[in-house]
């Protein structure tokens, strides 16, 4: 009852959606070949399992001036039909209505990928690479109308139950709505009606071409960051433009574009429910439409509240649903505290996409890898072990709840009073709560399972020896490097001057270990949030702080999650210094040597206190072998690695004991 609109059913052009939940439409970059295999099939299904009422497949790009990543489906070919019947009718048979989303980008292309010119309404600029783009001729404009129509009858075939009509994040077809990409002066520009033909045109042909019962969606967004993309205003008579022809059955907004893309996936920096104003007034210019609101709705509870606010009819729960593909079930089932929150992280999900990998999940490694893992359901081990995981932080929490999961006997022991290791600190970074939260899930989930918890327990060799269980897991991290040696002054072993005391790690900083003084200068070697959230957290707490990095910018690491530009900004509104392509020749212990990697210039700064965030080395105090014991070495005690290398270990572990 604490989620009843949400879960209320809703009709779309004849099919009953079981819940208001949407899977929204995303690049996975799961084409194998340019076919959707077992990879795009699992995961999809998994989703459906999981209870989301509808799911709207990976985009598909129309042409071959739509191409946009090595993951992309085959365009304008019947070839992938029969594969995608593989994918869409388990997915049907699971209770989900599914449709796929038919894209073309515009001038926004990337032509490392296509090999094509970038196809726009009047030739400009591309937002996503270098390049400039081809102004479209009518012919090629009937063209790129044909291609749309062929593929939504190719959806059809394939199983799909209709098309979602991408228009949003300055896209081909939004670019078109936008006077200041779409400067022409013929039947395609100028006024309203001429510059939303185009999309017009398409969907319609799509109706005549598909029929009554298809389901037609149309995508749009909604950002402010600039002057010269769509007002809200100008949104909604876009939107109440299409509305009128009859033949839209829902609308979905979302945020930011390709001129504001770190709003596009937003992360943990920015605020959640962020469409849901204009979702709200989208609904009151549609008199056919239903209207979904997406990015940023993460939780169960939020999306509650704008369904039953009537801020929108329907919520797209992407990364939400990435993180937990079980979310909606969960919930029907009165279980969302059982729901694994997305921590708005991008690491694993846009990072990789970024990188024209296939997506993951920080804190779901099955996602992606569910044809071969199974997703998030586990499967009975044969033969029920006791098994015994030395070590709280990510990859021993995620292996004593997967080998619980499976039956096992578990027992958990850290030797901290909390749960969490290294991931607990970055939790109490600006804006990084969610960790929190996340831990909190681990933490009843383990007691749900009957988990064993020993905190502030030290175990040696001989105690290990000596337990019952038939297997060990250790997760014991890593700590920090003491040497201050960094990785591009190699010829230095250890950071000259350290032994004048003053020399702090981020953990030491976020336990409140460090005695900092008023200026601290964060030297920043891995680029990620170890040392940007650190020195954000710094910055917070009033200090002048100084962030010193070897590359060519702060936060080089996270730019792959679209966080860095975001991180920087609020790093200078805080005051924070930031001085790039330098590495520290010496600590005073009242200021440092710093040389430019350029020029070889040096520079002497003041400061009370030095952090550096380095590469930190694996802690593992047992020995290779203990007698009697089958011994697993996962997370950072294997080697020293982010995040999510630790939660794939955990989970590869205990789905193999």
């Amino acid at each position: 009852m604490n989620h009843r609109h949400l879960l209320s059913p809703i009709e779309l052009r004849g099919q009953t959606l079981r819940n208001r939940i949407v899977f929204g439409a995303h690049t996975n970059n799961m084409a194998e070949n340019g076919l959707p295999g077992q990879r795009t099939a699992g995961y999809l299904l998994e989703r459906a399992l999981g209870g989301a009422a509808m799911i709207v497949c990976e985009p598909m790009p129309v042409h071959r001036t739509g191409v946009l990543t090595r993951g992309n489906f085959r365009h304008g070919t019947d070839e992938v039909i029969p594969h995608f019947r593989k994918v869409t009718e388990p997915v049907k048979e699971a209770g989900a209505v599914i449709l796929q989303q038919l894209y073309h980008i515009g001038a926004h292309g990337d032509s490392d990928l296509s090999f094509q010119p970038h196809w726009s309404p009047s030739g400009e600029p591309s937002y996503h690479d270098s390049d400039g783009s081809h102004k479209l001729t009518e012919a090629e404009i009937w063209e790129l109308i044909d291609a749309h129509v062929a593929a939504a009858v190719r959806c059809q075939k394939a199983g799909f139950q209709g098309v979602e009509v991408w228009a949003a994040y300055h896209s081909l077809l939004d670019q078109f709505w936008t006077p200041w990409s779409n400067k022409r002066d013929d039947q395609w520009g100028g006024s309203l009606e001429n510059r939303t033909r185009f999309s017009r045109t398409i969907i319609e042909r799509i109706r005549r071409a598909c029929g009554e019962d298809f389901i037609i969606g149309l995508a749009v967004s909604t950002s402010d960051a600039t002057a010269v993309t769509l007002s809200v205003e100008s949104l909604l008579e876009c939107v109440a433009l299409h509305d009128a022809t009859g033949h839209v059955d829902y609308v979905t907004c979302g945020h930011g574009g390709y001129l504001d893309f770190e709003r596009l996936m937003p992360t943990f920096l920015f605020g959640e429910k962020l469409t849901a104003p204009v979702t709200e007034q989208i609904k009151g210019v549609v008199t056919h439409a239903k209207v979904t609101s997406e990015a940023h709705v993460r939780t169960p509870e939020n999306a509650e509240s704008v369904i039953a606010s009537g801020q929108a009819d329907m919520v797209s729960i992407v990364r939400g649903q990435i993180a937990d593909p079980h979310l909606a079930r969960k919930t029907a089932e009165g279980r969302a505290e059982d729901v694994r929150g997305c921590i708005s992280c991008n690491q694993m999900c846009w990072g990789r996409r970024s990188r024209d990998y296939w997506i993951s999940c920080l804190i779901n490694p099955s996602a992606g890898r569910e044809w071969e893992w199974g997703g998030d359901r586990f499967t009975p081990a044969a033969v029920k072990k006791s098994v015994l995981v030395v070590g709280g932080g990510p990859a021993g929490l995620e292996a004593a709840r997967v080998a619980a999961e499976r039956g096992h006997r578990v027992e958990l022991v850290e030797a901290a009073p909390q749960l969490g290791g290294q991931f607990r600190l970055a939790g109490m970074q600006p804006r990084r709560g969610q960790i929190m939260d996340l831990i909190g899930w681990y933490e009843r989930q383990l007691e749900k399972l009957g988990v064993t918890v020993r905190l502030n327990t030290y175990l040696d060799e001989t105690e290990v020896a000596s337990h019952d269980a038939d297997e060990v897991v250790i997760a014991t991290g890593s700590l920090p490097d003491g040497t201050g040696r960094q990785r591009w002054m190699p010829e230095a072993a250890t950071l000259p001057g350290i032994e004048a005391g003053g020399v702090w790690s981020p953990e030491e900083v976020l336990r409140r270990e460090a005695r900092l003084g008023g200026t601290v200068v964060v030297y920043d070697e891995g680029g990620n949030w170890r040392g940007v959230g650190t020195a954000w957290a710094l910055a917070e707490q009033g200090k002048k702080v100084i962030v010193v990095t070897p590359d060519p910018f702060v936060g080089k690491e996270i730019a792959r999650t679209s966080a860095d530009g975001p991180a920087r900004k609020r790093l200078a509104q805080a005051g924070a210094v930031m001085l790039t392509e330098h590495v520290i020749t010496r600590w005073h212990g009242n200021g440092v040597s710093v040389r430019s990697m350029l020029d070889g210039s040096e520079q002497t700064l003041a400061a009370s206190a030095l952090v550096m965030a380095t590469t930190n080395i694996a802690f593992d105090p047992f020995p290779e072998a203990i007698a009697g014991k089958l011994l697993h070495r996962i997370g950072d005690c294997a080697a020293p690695r982010q995040a999510p290398y630790a939660f794939h270990d955990g989970r590869k572990t205990g789905l193999a004991i």
